[in-house]
């Protein structure tokens, strides 16, 4: 079996003896199968995937492994970030090892980022270490959780704060999919597609302005936005794998969005990318605030995100949040808190972030009292 057309784009992540390609194509999951058996010959698969996606885009996948003559298996989980969690993840676990695979054998995570996240996690640990295959299906995955190895679930105590690193041997991203997406889980994705301009590339985030009409129409110039982003993921975590340095400047606005994904109970109130794309802003006031940064660059990256569909306030969260108290609890337990210390993402202007240590926590609550 031949592969059907050529990608029209291919990122490389060079990481030595664990690296691997991002494969960008409109037709990426229909030729998974001879792709596969091209690299891992004799193995078998489980898919693990949700109940949304399963419906849309996993009999395009069987299919293609059907037509490859690889063994596979199915593993279920509902749809939504609850998946994330110690129950679902011992459900994924037992059923890789019901069905007998072994470490030789690859999970692939068919699905947006929880699934990347959830199942990563999973082959990190089942029989101790197992190849896993990334083929994500929505925009936020395909350009950022689906690359970079960072996987896990959440915790009552907050997000993503149980996992490993743990990198993919392939990724997978099938632009067809992107056209079952609804808007507002496009407009999530494109928060943190537009993220790598505002981290360190003014100049991509000035062509994301002019071409988002294209990117949201699905043209030329979204193939071209995703490979641009993952080519910046995969550099970052190419110098910095286990985020010991600068890759921590991929959680710009991730200190606030993810403390605003704990006051919404992880729940569709708030979805990630859009969490994301209100720390952004946040992020960039404050920073602001602090004499750091223009406001005007704040307004700016503001107002593209609304232009996008993306929610930039907290006034635009449906419902009533906790008191700032509550939400600087949840800032304390940010992953790059170190020794109790406040860490975050701030910026000098567009495409000029940086990391801040020991930021005073009473400051952070005053901006927060000041915005609410």
């Amino acid at each position: 079996m031949s592969l059907q057309h050529p990608p029209l784009h291919t990122v490389h992540v060079p990481l030595g003896a664990r690296a691997y390609d991002i494969v960008i194509a409109p037709d990426a999951i229909d030729s998974a199968g001879a792709r596969l058996a091209a690299m891992f010959p004799g193995a078998r698969y489980g898919i693990v995937t949700d109940d949304n996606v399963a419906s849309a885009q996993l009999p395009r996948l069987a299919a293609s492994l059907d037509a490859a003559g690889l063994a596979h298996s199915e593993i279920l989980v509902p749809a939504g970030e609850a998946s994330k969690s110690w129950g679902h993840l011992q459900t994924v676990v037992d059923a890789i090892l019901a069905a007998r695979l072994e470490r030789s054998d690859i999970l692939i995570a068919l699905g947006g980022g929880v699934i990347g996240d959830l199942a990563g996690f999973a082959a990190s640990i089942a029989r101790r270490g197992m190849d896993f295959v990334q083929i994500p299906t929505s925009l936020l995955a395909q350009v950022d959780s689906s690359v970079g190895g960072k996987t896990g679930i959440n915790s009552s105590h907050g997000k993503n704060l149980v996992g490993a690193f743990h990198q993919p041997r392939l990724v997978l991203a099938d632009l067809a999919a992107l056209e079952t997406l609804p808007p507002r889980q496009f407009a999530a994705g494109y928060a943190e597609l537009a993220k790598y301009g505002l981290i360190d590339d003014e100049d991509l985030f000035f062509w994301l302005e002019a071409n988002y009409p294209e990117i949201q129409a699905g043209g030329p110039a979204r193939g071209e936005a995703i490979a641009r982003a993952c080519a910046a993921k995969a550099r970052v975590v190419a110098e910095d794998e286990r985020e010991t340095g600068n890759r921590a400047l991929l959680n710009l606005g991730h200190t606030f969005g993810h403390a605003l994904e704990k006051a919404t109970g992880y729940s569709d109130r708030l979805l990630h990318g859009e969490g994301v794309a209100i720390g952004m802003v946040l992020a960039h006031r404050f920073s602001a605030k602090l004499g750091l940064a223009p406001s005007q660059d704040a307004g700016r990256v503001e107002a593209h995100l609304k232009n996008a569909g993306l929610p930039t306030t907290l006034a635009d969260i449906p419902g009533d949040l906790p008191p700032t108290p509550v939400l600087m609890d949840a800032i304390g337990q940010d992953k790059k808190v170190s020794r109790g210390a406040l860490t975050f993402i701030l910026t000098r202007g567009i495409g000029r972030a940086f990391i801040e240590k020991n930021v005073d926590p009473q400051t952070v609550a005053t901006f927060l009292e000041e915005i609410r």
